[in-house]
């Protein structure tokens, strides 16, 4: 089977899956597919693209315009197979879904599975990053998870993504992960499943609410709050490795690109707008305002597209500390992860937006990373006013120990805590840059270590008989075995 377009029709090719496998992310949209029934599917445009192995996309289809999921890989019918029986098995509870408008195989190999598109749908996912207050759909699906429980039914991948609002009611999506279970669902493995669900909300939300909502829509359980945090911890740990793995390597979310010269990652939704600076971040940093020019970094603000971005570049000192850098991780690879890590906890830092390393082979030399800037001052300005009062104004005196209590609760170290790296910010509160050295430690002993270190540093800012010095030190977490850092 040829991986060409068959033929074209107007300026729209006609492709099998073996030609919408060989383009992976790049495909020649629009184009026609071939259905085994003697119909065809026109392809409009992609929504999800797994390269080789299925493709999620609007298409036309009769004249109507449809969901189209493509399965394009070898062995494809089995995964084809699930989705179908999947939502058959919702339709057949009673439960909202998209329906099924066709499925069946392609002409060329391949299968399809067309159900109708919902224009003005949006996932809980995506109303959530809005940021906008969702408590109602949010309750709303937690109810529906309650229901496709009671009715015995089984979703394998319960994050917000799989459940799409439309009109206000939702609807349970992916098919392919739904699966019966041989009697309604209740006990450990609602648990487990409710709590897999949640772990994909943002931290803050009430659990009690949640809870009402779910037992709205399956009665005969009630889950318990503290088997529920167990399991969202566990869950969220999970979520947070497959996450930072995924920031290096290509996926939905990333674009990666890899040589015997170079390494760059970069968010797809950022990547054609940061196409220039990727390929000459020097040149960017050149035509920038300068914010620091030091021996072993250098930082420029840009503008592109009407964004302000900050551009770090990490020099190279001398040959000893080439050769000392050559064989580990780049500062700028490991601010990448801890950017990424600071943002699926919901702690505020600059948005990563890109990553460059130059490579000679596996040896890495000088790096950029580039992140969204921030105006905000920093902390030791900030607070210059305040150093002699007894307290700093009540958004910061509400908001430091509160950012403090966060990072102390998931045992992160800063590495480098004096007031310069920490920015305030109107909107969020305290932001955290320059995170080289940021460390999440495993071990409560080791954290306990390099957060009496971080302590220290962050007091050593302001002379101990000021007001704020002593404030802080009463609010601030504890240093381990000791009453407060004058102790």
């Amino acid at each position: 089977m040829s991986g060409m377009p068959l033929e074209a029709s107007g300026q729209t090719p006609v492709l099998t899956a073996a030609g919408l496998a060989a383009a992976r992310r790049n495909l020649p949209l629009p184009c026609a597919l071939r259905l085994g029934d003697g119909g065809s599917l026109d392809l409009l445009r992609s929504l999800r693209v797994l390269p080789g192995k299925r493709i999620t996309g609007e298409g036309i289809w009769n004249g109507q315009r449809v969901l189209a999921k493509l399965f394009i890989a070898s062995g494809s019918a089995r995964h084809w197979r699930r989705e179908h029986k999947g939502i058959a098995l919702l339709e057949a509870a009673g439960i909202p879904t998209t329906p099924i408008l066709a499925a069946g195989a392609l002409a060329d190999g391949g299968h399809y599975l067309l159900t109708a598109f919902l224009p003005d749908a949006c996932s809980l996912a995506n109303e959530l990053k809005r940021g906008g207050d969702a408590h109602a759909q949010l309750e709303a699906v937690c109810t529906r998870l309650g229901q496709l429980h009671a009715c015995g039914l089984v979703h394998g991948d319960p994050h917000p993504g799989n459940f799409l609002l439309d009109a206000g009611e939702p609807l349970v999506i992916d098919g392919d992960a739904v699966r019966r279970s041989s009697t309604p669902l209740s006990g450990p493995n609602a648990d487990a499943e409710f709590a897999h669900f949640l772990a994909g909300l943002p931290p803050e939300k009430t659990l009690d609410a949640l809870i009402a909502a779910y037992c709205a829509g399956n009665p005969r359980h009630t889950p318990s709050p503290a088997a529920l945090r167990t399991q969202i911890e566990k869950y969220r740990r999970a979520q947070l490795t497959d996450y930072l793995h995924k920031t290096v390597r290509p996926c939905t979310l990333f674009e990666v690109r890899r040589s015997a010269r170079r390494f760059t990652s970069v968010g797809r939704d950022d990547a054609a707008a940061l196409a220039p600076l990727l390929a000459d971040p020097d040149r960017a940093i050149a035509s920038g305002v300068l914010l620091k020019n030091g021996y072993t970094a250098t930082i420029a603000r840009v503008e592109i597209n009407g964004r302000m971005l900050a551009v770090k570049r990490y020099n190279i000192k001398n040959a000893a500390h080439a050769l000392s850098r050559a064989w580990r991780p780049s500062r700028a690879w490991h601010s990448w992860r801890e950017g990424h890590r600071l943002h699926f906890l919901g702690i505020a830092t600059p948005m990563p937006r890109a990553l460059i390393e130059e490579r000679i082979g596996p040896m890495r030399r000088r790096a950029w990373l580039v992140t969204d800037h921030n105006a905000g001052c920093n902390l030791l300005e900030h607070l210059a006013p305040h150093v002699d009062a007894s307290a700093p104004p009540p958004a910061e005196s509400e908001a430091l120990p509160r950012f403090f209590a966060t990072l102390h609760a998931h045992r992160i170290a800063h590495g480098d805590l004096k007031a310069n790296n920490l920015l305030w910010d109107e909107a969020q509160g305290v932001v955290v840059i320059d995170l080289d050295a940021m460390t999440q430690y495993t071990s409560a002993a080791a954290h306990a270590r390099a957060w009496r270190r971080d302590r220290a540093r962050l007091l050593a800012n302001w002379p101990k008989d000021s007001g704020l010095h002593r404030w802080l030190d009463e609010h601030l977490p504890p240093a381990k075995g000791r009453r407060n850092s004058g102790s």
